[in-house]
C-alpha cells in the first residue's frame, strides 16, 4: 500500500487518474481525453513503468500517440494488455443512486479491461450514434439515416451481450464482498436492462426517434438494476446501504478481472476510508487483494488503526515527497 498524504485541492486525485489515464487511456472521470489536459496546455503526457514494460502516452488533441518499451504504437491491443485498474472514489455512490450513465459508464470500463474486443465496438458504435442522430437532428432522408444501422446494429448487439454476461459474473462477487464489508445478512443484486436485439428495437422505435430527432433505443439507453432485498438500491436503500453497494461494486470489478486474466489490477483509492464507520474501513483494507500494489489518497491517516503498511508520500505546493 502506498499512501499518498495532502491537504483538499493539492492535486492528489490528479495523480490518480494520471496512472489510470496511462494505464488505460481513458479517464474513470472523464469522457474524453481532452478533459484531463491542463487548463492552458497544448496537451498532457504520461510515463508508465511496471516491473518489465515502459508505457508511455502524448497527447495534443486531436492527436494521440502510445509508445510500448519505446516502440510507437499503430492500434492499442498491445497497450492496454500490460495493466489492468480499479478505481475507488466517494463519486461512486452515484452509481447506485444517481443517472443510468454512471452505471453505464462503470460497465464499460471494466467490459473493456476484460474483452479484448469491447473497446473497439464501443467506438464504432458511438461514432455510428453521433452520425445517425446528427441526420435525425437535421430531418434526413430515411435511406441516410438507416445506412448507419448495420455498423449500430452490429457493434450494439456485441456491447448488450458482453454487458449482460459480466453482470451476470458480477452478480455472485457483489454478494460476497457486500456480506465482507458490512451486510452479511442483505441480500444485494445486479442486473442488466436491455431493449433487446437492436435491430428490432430501432425498428419499433422509428415513430418516436423522428420526433425526438435523435436515437432512442440502443446500449446507450440500456441501465442496470441494483437491488438491496430485491428493492432497487437507489429508491429505498439508506445512505450506509448505498455506500456498501457502491464499495461491493468496486470490490467485484478486481475479482472478475482476477477471475478472468489471471491478472491483478493496480487498486487505485481515492479518499474513500475517511468516509467510511470504522468497521467498514477494516473490513475494505481487509477485503483488499494482498497481491495489489494500492495507491491510496487521503488528507489524514488518523482513520487507521495501526502504522501505515506502506510508504507515505506527502503532497504540497505540488511537491510529492516520500515522508
Amino acid at each position: 500500500m502506498n499512501f499518498i498524504l495532502g491537504a483538499n485541492a493539492q492535486g492528489k486525485t490528479s495523480i490518480l487518474e494520471a496512472i489510470c489515464v496511462g494505464a488505460r487511456l481513458q479517464s474513470p472521470r472523464g469522457s474524453s481525453l481532452t478533459e484531463v489536459v491542463r487548463a492552458g496546455c497544448a496537451g498532457t503526457a504520461v510515463d508508465l513503468n511496471t516491473d518489465d514494460r515502459h508505457l508511455h502516452l502524448r497527447y495534443e488533441p486531436p492527436k494521440r500517440r502510445i509508445s510500448v518499451d519505446s516502440v510507437e504504437q499503430s492500434g492499442t491491443s498491445e497497450y492496454l494488455s500490460v495493466v489492468r485498474v480499479a478505481w475507488f472514489s466517494n463519486d461512486d455512490m452515484e452509481i447506485v443512486r444517481g443517472a443510468g450513465s454512471r452505471r453505464r459508464r462503470y460497465l464499460d470500463f471494466l467490459c473493456s479491461q476484460i474483452e479484448p474486443l469491447y473497446l473497439k465496438n464501443l467506438r464504432t458504435y458511438e461514432r455510428a450514434l453521433r452520425a445517425r442522430n446528427a441526420l435525425l437532428k437535421d430531418s434526413r432522408p430515411r435511406r441516410e439515416i438507416d445506412a448507419f444501422d448495420p455498423l449500430l446494429i452490429s457493434a450494439g448487439n456485441t456491447i448488450t451481450a458482453v454487458r449482460g454476461v459480466v453482470c451476470d459474473a458480477l452478480a455472485p462477487l457483489i454478494q460476497s464482498a457486500a456480506a465482507e464489508i458490512g451486510s452479511p445478512e442483505e441480500t444485494v443484486g445486479i442486473k442488466y436492462e436491455s431493449g433487446g436485439e437492436l435491430a428490432a428495437a430501432l425498428d419499433r422505435s422509428r415513430v418516436e426517434e423522428q420526433r425526438l430527432r435523435q436515437t432512442v433505443a440502443g446500449p446507450h439507453r440500456d441501465d442496470v438494476t441494483l437491488t438491496v432485498e430485491s428493492m432497487p438500491a437507489a429508491r429505498f436503500a439508506s445512505e450506509g446501504q448505498q455506500r456498501t453497494l457502491a464499495l461491493a461494486l468496486k470490490l467485484a470489478q478486481t475479482r472478475l478481472i482476477m477471475e478472468r486474466l489471471g491478472v491483478v489490477p493496480i487498486l487505485l483509492v481515492d479518499d474513500v476510508f475517511g468516509e467510511l464507520d470504522e468497521k467498514r474501513r477494516m473490513n475494505l483494507l481487509s477485503g483488499l487483494p494482498a497481491q495489489a500494489q494500492c495507491v491510496i489518497t487521503t488528507t489524514q491517516l488518523n482513520w487507521l488503526t495501526d502504522a501505515p503498511s506502506g510508504p507515505v508520500y506527502r503532497l504540497e505546493n505540488s511537491v510529492l515527497s516520500l515522508s
